[in-house]
């Protein structure tokens, strides 16, 4: 990891002194990180090249300093501190200043051994300049869910929507007509519709491609009139290869799909709740574009709405899961605890069919929900990544 640093100072201070304990600090935060801490002397380069970037508070009188060169900085604003030198009282003035304009930030203060780890995980967490394609618009029915706040979503988490038409999806599409060798599946379909579906797959590849997409939301049921398919094979083939596809053009629910395998390296599938039980704590939540890779088995059946095309029945593992969306004004989230009790198979809901028992109160989806799609994953004890994350950002937690 490369970690850029820069300093600022008021010019009241013993310059040398200072020169001693920075270089102090950052050799000191190298032996218990492992990471490179490179001075940055031009500010305008503070974000180039480098995994993490921090700003050095180290005197009093600094606050000034950074004023100058706020134009330069960029949320979320990182400050590293001395124990001295009114460095942390320069600091708590600068990051007040900062909430009260409602930008994002941190002060690393106190024993290094904290502050390392705080880098460790500022630093793992850290959301990288990145594009996500919405394409076509999203679905009528998403009143709650076609937009998302870009300007934090720029501002806060370094990312930025592509918007690609379907016309142009459509085009590509038409480009494909490469064979399938249906054993690359663990399950059989009529070939003409695994065909088409696998095309798709394929178009939506070079878009990601061609616009270094790190995700995707497309407008799914556009494609049962024009070409006669779904999309649900592509949008599972793609996030097992880890890239972030989500249905409906869901913007809010790709994010939070690509909240989860950035912070906590997780798969996750998008659903909709579709049954609640209130008196037993329990959720059915339902849709056919599983991950594949989330499965331990599944079969390829039509899908759901339109009995055209393919859609995914997937058995999944009967273990603790979580339920997560982040609003489309990404500044709350849900999060709720839960275990898989049961594999359904209704006739009358989407393929991929799972009971949850809550740890949670059931009743905020009744409430004051974030929207209809939610996001389920597993997840192997490291959950707390992404609440510190979010905290970090002022995302507050829906209770």
């Amino acid at each position: 990891m490369k970690i850029n640093v820069y300093a600022i100072i008021s010019s009241l201070h013993d310059d040398e002194f200072i020169k001693e304990e920075r270089a102090k600090l950052l050799s000191t935060l190298h032996d218990l990180t492992n990471y490179n801490f490179e001075l940055v002397n031009d500010v305008s380069k503070l974000y180039s090249d480098s995994d993490l970037s921090l700003i050095l508070v180290e005197s009093g009188g600094s606050e000034n300093e950074f004023l100058k060169n706020l134009k330069h900085f960029k949320a979320p604003y990182i400050f590293l501190t001395f124990p001295h030198n009114n460095s942390l009282a320069a600091s708590l003035e600068i990051l007040t200043y900062l909430k009260n304009n409602n930008l994002k930030g941190e002060i690393l203060h106190g024993e290094n051994e904290y502050i390392a780890k705080r880098i460790i995980e500022i630093a793992n967490n850290e959301i990288k300049t990145t594009k996500l394609g919405v394409i076509g618009k999203p679905s009528d029915w998403l009143i709650s869910s076609s937009t998302i706040n870009e300007k934090v979503l720029k501002n806060n988490f370094n990312c930025e929507l592509v918007n690609i038409s379907t016309k142009e999806l459509l085009e590509e599409i038409a480009k494909h007509n490469e064979d399938l060798d249906p054993s690359m599946f663990n399950a059989s379909f009529d070939y003409d519709e695994l065909k088409k579906a696998y095309h798709i797959y394929l178009s939506l590849r070079n878009l990601v491609n061609k616009y270094d997409l790190k995700g995707l939301t497309i407008r799914c049921f556009d494609l049962l009139t024009t070409v006669k398919s779904t999309s649900c094979l592509a949008l599972s083939l793609l996030n097992d290869e880890g890239i972030i596809a989500g249905c409906e053009g869901d913007i809010p629910g790709m994010f939070s799909m690509y909240l989860i395998r950035k912070i906590l390296h997780e798969p996750s599938f998008i659903a909709n709740p579709s049954n609640i039980d209130v008196k037993n704590n329990e959720i059915v939540l339902a849709h056919c574009s599983i991950p594949l890779k989330m499965t331990t088995s599944y079969y390829f059946n039509t899908h759901y709405e339109s009995n055209i095309g393919i859609g995914i029945k997937g058995e999944l593992k009967k273990e603790n899961v979580y339920i997560f969306r982040i609003s489309e004004s990404l500044d709350k989230y849900v999060l709720l605890k839960g275990h898989i009790e049961e594999n359904l198979n209704r006739f009358n809901l989407c393929r991929t069919q799972i009971k949850v028992k809550l740890e949670d109160d059931v009743t905020y989806f009744l409430t004051h929900p974030l929207g209809n799609h939610h996001i389920i994953f597993y997840n192997n004890g490291n959950i707390k990544e992404l609440t510190t994350a979010l905290s970090l950002l002022d995302v507050n937690k829906v209770q």
